[in-house]
């Protein structure tokens, strides 16, 4: 028997497939039998989910029925183009190539691999499924008689239907999943199983995907590395100094106020990307607020806690340590609102300290609050207000997965095929490590928020909520204010936000840039990313306001850190972090910022 050619492909190793198959088997066994021990001793509450978007889909396809012709057109339409691809695909046999009868998005990466375009029966599948994608979105949009939130809400729950169905997202149907399974022997499809338990374990029964390397990342080692001390701290929040880097510094001190639906560090992250070392050494003295997460303990705290301890508190910390009366803020997404509030009930007590401030991202109109409006519904709050009552606070797990909806290929599905498919881990990335330290909502304070804010835009209205005894009026906000919104933004979309500046009676300058909600702000100018708009037009019209812009190369700090410096006031000697009366408690980032499911042991 002649010796085999080293360039021909051995042949299969039977024993190590059925070994492999084998372990894939045992380890299936080991997830479902993991999910089900989680699932009995967890607090869900899938049923009430399930009959609301029952009822949903079943007034859909009432008026669907009650015009039939409309549908039988959308049919025959679907029909058509499924025919012309029978035709394409019997052509390209022949040794032709058509013209595809549908062809997804270019920023569409589920499709990529060139077997998705070369390979007949892949592009045939990827055909078929971008055709059944168009008709089903046809057939819902054009369905008439459901009122517009009825309408939203099916549509945003028949495009999540139709990304989970993608080709895509199973192995049998993906060429690169294939490849991989084929060039390994099956490994990778028990490699995915292994990350399917983790994710599991770490969920306590929620599939609590793995976005990026965990272990690579460490705040207060690579991340949130701006030197500075925690000067002050209460029940909600730690306040932090952070030391000058500059002989001189501006007048007026600057306090951040982030959102606590994440922690601050999206304001400090690596060096080169850190907007707070930015601004320290643009020569500002800089305090930021590192909010608590919150536990059962925590569950009382309403909204109006949240503006008392934190940033009215801040500032007077602000005010002894500095010695300046005269303080700017700067306030991102719901940090943004959080300090409109704040301002609104400063000017009410006649309080004048804060002398310009700064909105991120940030609503203050809520009459277009993008797709989160799906969530926000008598239904859907009572559900979620039965769930917060149950601990006292909301999983932000549960909060991190509902955003993480909002751009399921991106954040959901394209982590399901690398990690369980493929059975590869996830690159490292600070900002999706970022994201995946998610933080708890007190019941109180988030009930409060999206009943008065995003359902019932309570906010713009003069007096339409009331804070510590104060009904808030953001007119009486006459201080200069700068407004950054972000163009592809479907959080704080700039639909809403550009409604911002109507609302205060002082001069307001707003400015578009480029990406999304946390992207586009975080946006260093040695970068030179994206791209900003400005505009001195006050419309509220999109379309207007961005055909009458001014576009500016690089990033949008640029143009903010004139403005800043502005409203800075004159430069003084640097400033001492802390001071006799409030003496370092301990290193920045602090000990709140530690706290949450990725620090748990």
């Amino acid at each position: 028997m002649t010796e085999q050619s080293s360039n021909q492909p051995s042949a299969p190793d039977y024993e190590e497939m059925t070994r492999t198959l084998q372990e894939i088997t045992a380890k299936s066994q080991e997830v479902v039998s993991e999910f089900l021990r989680q699932e009995q001793s967890a607090q869900h509450v899938p049923m009430e989910d399930a009959a609301q978007m029952g009822q949903l889909f079943q007034q859909l396809s009432t008026r669907m029925m009650a015009d039939p012709a409309r549908l039988v057109e959308a049919q025959m339409a679907f029909w058509a183009d499924y025919m012309s691809l029978m035709q394409n695909m019997t052509l390209r046999m022949w040794g032709a190539n058509p013209d595809p009868v549908a062809q997804p998005d270019k920023g569409d990466r589920r499709f990529k691999h060139q077997h998705w375009e070369d390979h007949p029966v892949f592009d045939y599948i990827k055909q078929t499924y971008l055709l059944t994608s168009d008709y089903l979105h046809t057939v819902v949009s054009e369905v008439e008689g459901l009122d517009d939130k009825t309408k939203k809400k099916v549509d945003f729950y028949t495009r999540a239907f139709i990304d989970a169905m993608a080709p895509s997202n199973f192995a049998v149907t993906n060429p690169e999943v294939l490849e991989k399974t084929a060039e390994t022997g099956g490994q990778n499809l028990l490699q995915g199983l292994n990350n399917l338990l983790d994710d599991l374990k770490r969920g306590r029964g929620r599939l609590d995907i793995k976005m990026t390397d965990y272990d690579a990342f460490e705040v207060g080692k690579n991340l949130a590395t701006t030197p500075g001390k925690v000067v002050y701290q209460n029940e909600l929040m730690q306040l932090i100094q952070y030391q000058p880097n500059t002989e001189k510094v501006h007048a007026r001190p600057l306090l951040l106020v982030p959102a606590w639906i994440n922690k601050y560090y999206i304001m400090d992250l690596s060096q080169e990307k850190s907007m707070v070392s930015w601004l320290v050494n643009q020569g500002h003295t800089v305090f930021i607020i590192s909010w608590k997460n919150p536990d059962e303990s925590l569950a009382e705290k309403r909204f109006e806690n949240y503006m008392l301890e934190g940033p009215i508190e801040a500032l007077d910390l602000v005010e002894s340590i500095t010695g300046s009366n005269e303080i700017n803020v700067v306030g991102y997404c719901l940090g943004g609102t959080l300090t409109a509030c704040t301002l609104a009930y400063l000017a009410a007590k006649g309080d004048q300290r804060v002398k310009a401030a700064t909105f991120l991202t940030c609503l203050l109109d809520f009459e277009y609050p993008g797709e989160l409006e799906v969530f926000i519904d008598d239904d859907q709050l009572e559900t979620l207000e039965r769930r917060m009552d149950i601990k006292g606070y909301l999983d932000g797990r549960q909060m991190s997965t509902t955003f993480n909806m909002l751009r399921a290929n991106d954040l959901i599905w394209s982590f399901f095929v690398n990690n369980y498919l493929k059975g590869d881990e996830p690159f490292p990335f600070d900002l999706l490590y970022w994201n995946s330290d998610s933080t708890n909502m007190p019941a109180k304070m988030h009930s409060f928020y999206l009943r008065n804010m995003y359902q019932r835009n309570l906010l713009k209205e003069p007096g339409g909520i009331e804070l510590a005894g104060e009904p808030i009026d953001l007119a009486r906000i006459e201080i200069p204010a700068y407004f950054m919104s972000a163009r592809e933004d479907h959080i704080a979309p700039w639909k809403s936000t550009i409604r911002g500046p109507r609302l205060l009676s002082g001069p307001t300058k707003y400015v578009l840039g480029g990406s999304g909600h946390i992207a586009g702000v975080i946006n260093p100018p040695h970068k030179n990313k994206y791209g900003y708009w400005t505009n001195t037009d006050k419309t509220v019209d999109q379309e207007q306001w961005l055909s009458g812009a001014t576009p500016h190369e690089g990033s949008w700090w640029n143009d903010w850190g004139e403005w800043l410096a502005e409203h800075g006031g004159a430069e003084v000697k640097a400033r001492k972090v802390g001071s006799t009366k409030y003496k370092p408690i301990e290193d920045a980032p602090g000990s709140y910022v530690r706290e949450g499911v990725l620090y748990d042991d």
